[in-house]
């Protein structure tokens, strides 16, 4: 059976796991404000004295991300950028008398300390000026083109789906436009998607989830997913916030900073099944990560690296579609199981077992689906010797498949 395969800038992004998405723009000086309320924010109130992306970025590296999202334009139509296509912009506030450019000083920080680049661009109209169709589609592409003409390789662009639901866009236009600026460009969610959106807002894949699929959805609004032209291979992507409530910086929000139990509940909840954590943290108006988050994020991360470091010594061995694991000299307690097929050539695995193999015969501990790129699986405690092993049958497979397998 041909197997539909990833690309390799698709396997790439799954080596990424865990990124950070920076809301950051109008909204953050104007408290309050939601999405889609359509209230006019003054370019006036925008103005981060104190903006540093090397802060974001060297914080977010100590942490152990891979790669980082600016919102350059979110729902409210606001610039990040001095575009020439709209007043409502960086270049018509009070920060560095108009002169400033956040996308460049972010997109300048990820390179300097080797972060893949991220670009979110909301493709909804905003609330105070309306557009006809081939209007805003103009004015649209010529945003895009300006983004990925002036700031050098953009590795990732995010399309926020939410908003978008009633403007039919000029999709072969778009993406002709996209593609012929960053040919190795990964796009998220939309029109010729590279990589798809979970489905939720909680950093949750549900279980079972392949690779594979022939529909997404694309927008929280949205009830039902969209059927794509054919089958592809995209992985997914959980984006999440690292206080409850607010994507973009509150000052009323602190108490809701998620705790180190939680957030390393969403790492096993995302890259733990396979998919790609994107945790969200709202810089302040200072134009600085806030002292609690940034803390939160590195002790989180140092955690993950801590946890994962060294595997236990165990030799694995594999009799056809069967794995057992035994300690190689001494014996070791195990407690985690890190699965993590070859997906180079499509996803094959669609179902396994894990057992305690003992003189007895064995005893099921878990039951999985799929595996692809990463599966943390948290088991009671195993004592392992010469004659107490643990054993992975592979149930359902798509032929042949390749799988790396560690124990901590």
């Amino acid at each position: 059976m041909d197997r539909i395969k990833p690309t390799a800038k698709q396997l790439e992004f799954l080596d990424w796991e865990m990124g950070v998405f920076f809301h950051f723009g109008i909204r953050t000086f104007n408290e309050g404000r939601i999405d889609w309320d359509e209230k006019h924010m003054e370019p006036e109130t925008f103005n981060p004295t104190e903006l540093d992306c090397g802060q974001w970025i060297r914080t977010i590296k100590e942490a152990g991300a891979k790669y980082a999202i600016l919102t350059a334009k979110h729902h409210d139509g606001f610039a990040n950028w001095p575009s020439k296509y709209t007043d409502y912009s960086v270049k018509n506030t009070p920060w560095k008398n108009g002169k400033g450019d956040v996308v460049k000083e972010f997109t300048d920080a990820c390179r300097k300390y080797d972060i893949k680049v991220g670009i979110y661009y909301s493709p909804a109209q905003f609330g105070y000026k309306k557009m006809s169709g081939k209007e805003y589609d103009d004015y649209f592409i010529n945003q895009i083109s300006e983004l990925l003409t002036n700031y050098g390789k953009i590795d990732y662009l995010w399309f926020d789906g939410c908003g978008s639901e009633n403007h039919q866009y000029d999709k072969d236009r778009i993406i002709k436009c996209i593609r012929g600026l960053q040919p190795e460009i990964l796009i998220f969610s939309m029109w010729d998607p590279d990589v798809r959106w979970v489905g939720n807002e909680e950093g949750i894949v549900p279980f079972g989830s392949r690779n594979v699929v022939g529909s997404a959805k694309t927008s929280i609004n949205l009830q039902e997913e969209e059927w794509l032209d054919k089958p592809k291979f995209l992985p997914f992507e959980c984006d999440c916030k690292i206080r409850r409530y607010n994507w973009f910086y509150s000052d009323n929000d602190i108490q809701y900073l998620r705790d180190m139990d939680d957030l390393k509940g969403l790492y096993e909840n995302s890259v733990g099944r396979g998919g790609n954590l994107l945790l969200n943290i709202g810089p302040d108006r200072r134009g600085l990560l806030p002292d609690e988050d940034s803390r939160r994020f590195i002790d989180f991360g140092n955690a993950v690296k801590e946890r994962f470091a060294n595997p236990l010594d165990v030799i694995v061995e594999r009799d056809g579609n069967s794995y057992l694991i035994k300690p190689r000299e001494n014996t070791l307690s195990v407690k985690t199981l890190v699965l993590a097929e070859n997906l180079t050539n499509g996803e094959s695995i669609n179902g396994f077992t894990v057992s305690y193999n003992v003189f007895a015969g064995d005893t099921p501990m878990y039951y999985g689906k799929t595996v692809g790129h990463k599966q943390i699986i948290n088991i009671t405690p195993l004592f392992l010797d010469d004659s107490r092993q643990i054993k992975i049958d592979i149930t359902d497979a798509d032929g042949d498949f390749e799988l790396d397998i560690k124990a901590y």
